[in-house]
């Protein structure tokens, strides 16, 4: 047989050109979708927060309006930590949770007390404990507090874990946003009662 009318092993050859294009673009998808169900994790972290920081006290039957406390607080952020640690958020990840409130001596809006969690060094985009705001919240999606009420607003970020490195992804990191406005009476004159937190932003 004349070896230009050989035909053995021609399968094997185009497998063998074709499979690194197949295995790359096979990478990259696995990576695409990875990344974008961890970046819908890290949203869903910052809502499912914002909402149990808004039900603090809601089991409180004495008669007295209940106050949030640092255990309880340092209770949502664990829950938030564990809800994270399939993607080692605690290492590579920072939670902000403010309480935004009415300020009846200015008319104005600051931020009452501020907690933080996570290990990864971000500052809240709004501002620190104490400081007058005029809102928060990105453009367009503002949030205010009404009088005798409060917001409890959520910032997560998250440096994002890539499967394969910086092969296909650069470094990246999700921010996400979450408010919820309290669910019961609370209250709110004395800020955070208690103490042992550890949940402290500095």
């Amino acid at each position: 047989m004349e070896i230009g009318r050989d035909t053995r092993g021609v399968s094997l050859i185009e497998l063998a050109i074709a499979l690194p294009v197949l295995l790359t673009l096979g990478l990259y998808g696995g990576e695409m979708a990875y990344m974008t169900m961890t970046d819908m994790q890290v949203s869903m972290l910052a809502t499912s927060l914002a909402d149990n920081a808004s039900r603090l006290g809601q089991t409180d039957n004495s008669s007295v309006t209940p106050t949030v406390t640092e255990t309880e607080i340092n209770s949502i952020m664990t829950g938030a930590l564990t809800e994270g640690s399939p993607f080692y958020f605690e290492n590579h990840g920072r939670i902000i949770l403010s309480s935004l409130e009415y300020d009846s001596d200015t008319g104005g809006q600051y931020i009452h007390w501020q907690r933080c969690s996570g290990e990864l060094d971000r500052s809240s985009a709004y501002g620190e404990e104490g400081d007058t705001v005029t809102s928060m919240g990105a453009s367009g999606h503002t949030v205010t507090a009404s009088s005798g009420s409060a917001v409890m607003f959520v910032e997560v970020y998250y440096n994002y874990q890539p499967l394969f490195g910086n092969i296909f992804v650069k470094d990246t990191t999700f921010y996400h946003e979450a408010a919820f406005l309290i669910r019961d009476d609370r209250n709110l004159t004395s800020g955070v009662t208690g103490s042992g937190s550890t949940s402290d932003c500095s």
